[in-house]
């Protein structure tokens, strides 16, 4: 899909896909069976420059959009989905400051990203309120100059390694309603955290994801992003767009990955008693190219939403929940197909195809739900409010 992609953005996909096959993806299988945070990663695509992928040009990044966004998170995850995962959320953190940055934002978080010095990340989900990531309910106090801030986050991906986190809370105004709350920053060494063990899940397991605990953390008020209270329009202008976008990629990358074992794999594996190759079996190149088609649709579906999102158009919205759904029913049943064409090869603990199929099942698991994208994208096709 070459001919659809700006310049610059198959200029970053090529040295991506260099950097992932040849330094990412050979700790992938050990980031997987250690549950270990992939910081080499990070490194690496640091290192060639590419943690400013959203801070603006004139602050020494690359000002890219939602489309290059799903082009390196596709790239990184055919290599290592967790370390997919983890580049992605700090993406998609950088894209959040920057859309209501202060000269004292950029001066303290966009520059150093851009510099290789700073990984941020998203803090949002809580576990009362699940999938509602739009409801916080960490509260927000202020007192003087500064915000007091009280509550727990739950899955906060690259937990504990980050440098920053974009957080979100209630507004501190006590009869704010629901969806009236406050993206704020929090920096690594704020008084007043504390952080849980990792929660270790079935796939995506080097995302360092844990629970962070704010105990009366004091911010000072230019850590506040925007106006208190006015981020559900943040939520579904910013935070939604790059998370989803960064996240159907991811699982696209999934699917590729399964879809390019199987296809090794067959042309590969020969019967000792007729030296035939699975490669020649007619229903096995049937569901060969059933698992093409359905990746080559979901890309194609993710490269749009992505690029209706960049230029503003009216059905961005509806078309980016699209793909993110898409994407996590592309992956799940791509990697069960390669499971069955692979057979007993692909079934043995810690193989890739096993490794890409517990990645793929995260994808209906993490906020917000596959069932819950699609009732928003039902709603937008009544003409009906999102939430």
């Amino acid at each position: 899909m070459d001919e659809f992609l700006p310049d610059p953005v198959i200029r970053l996909r090529q040295l991506v896909r260099e950097l992932t096959f040849s330094q990412i993806a050979p700790n992938a299988a050990a980031t997987d069976r250690e549950a270990r945070w992939p910081e080499h990663s990070l490194r690496v695509l640091g290192d060639a420059g590419l943690m400013g992928l959203h801070v603006p040009k004139r602050l020494g990044g690359h000002e890219q959009g939602l489309l290059a966004l799903a082009v390196l998170g596709e790239t990184i995850a055919q290599g290592c989905a967790s370390s997919a995962l983890c580049y992605a959320m700090h993406c998609v953190g950088t894209a959040v400051i920057t859309a209501k940055a202060t000269p004292y934002h950029e001066d303290k978080y966009l520059v150093p990203i851009a510099e290789n010095r700073h990984i941020t990340t998203l803090a949002l989900s809580e576990h009362g309120t699940g999938a509602h990531f739009y409801l916080p309910q960490t509260a927000l106090e202020l007192r003087g100059d500064d915000y007091i801030v009280n509550g727990t986050k739950q899955f906060v991906t690259n937990g504990g390694h980050a440098d920053s986190y974009v957080i979100s809370t209630m507004t501190s105004e006590q009869d704010a309603g629901d969806g009236d709350f406050s993206c704020l920053m929090v920096d690594k060494d704020a008084k007043g955290i504390s952080w849980r063990d990792p929660w270790v899940g079935l796939g995506m397991r080097g995302n360092s994801s844990r629970a962070m605990q704010l105990d009366s953390v004091r911010l000072p008020r230019q850590n506040l992003l925007g106006q208190e209270g006015d981020q559900i329009w943040y939520t579904f202008e910013v935070v939604a767009p790059y998370f989803l976008i960064a996240m159907a990629g991811a699982y696209v990358g999934v699917a590729q990955a399964a879809l390019d074992a199987t296809t090794r794999h067959l042309k590969e594996r020969q019967y000792a008693h007729s030296g035939e190759r699975l490669a020649d079996v007619p229903t096995l190149q049937y569901r060969l190219a059933e698992m093409n088609i359905a990746v080559q649709k979901s890309r194609g579906l993710l490269y749009q939403a992505a690029y209706l999102g960049d230029v503003g158009h009216e059905q961005a919205t509806n078309t980016i929940l699209m793909a993110k759904a898409d994407a996590a029913d592309l992956a799940v049943s791509v990697t069960n197909d390669a499971m069955t064409c692979c057979g007993g090869s692909a079934y043995r603990e810690n193989g890739l195809l096993s490794r890409l199929l517990r990645d793929a099942r995260a994808a209906h698991v993490m906020s917000p739900t596959t069932d819950i994208l699609k009732l928003w994208s039902g709603r937008l096709l009544l003409d009906l409010p999102l939430i």
